[in-house]
């Protein structure tokens, strides 16, 4: 279920939207730590990396933002079907 509405500075240098391969085991969430998350260069590159099998799904994501434990999160904005 990815997150619709969210609002981030396009100028900002803290956060920005990317293309990513994103390890989910259950594709259910709407964030991810850092260690989750790969960035891609583009969306062919993110496809192609894709891996069912080992739960590796291509996606856009916004972040990184840091959550209050200090973690470093990245948001789901959709995924690549």
């Amino acid at each position: 279920m990815p997150v619709k509405n969210i609002f981030y500075d396009p100028a900002s240098q803290l956060t920005g939207e990317h293309f990513a391969l994103v390890y989910a085991p259950v594709r259910k969430r709407t964030r991810f730590p850092e260690n989750c998350v790969q960035l891609m260069a583009d969306e062919t590159e993110a496809r192609q990396a894709a891996n069912l099998e080992k739960h590796l799904y291509p996606g856009k994501v916004v972040g990184p933002s840091r959550s209050s434990e200090g973690f470093r999160l990245y948001y789901l904005v959709d995924w690549l079907e």
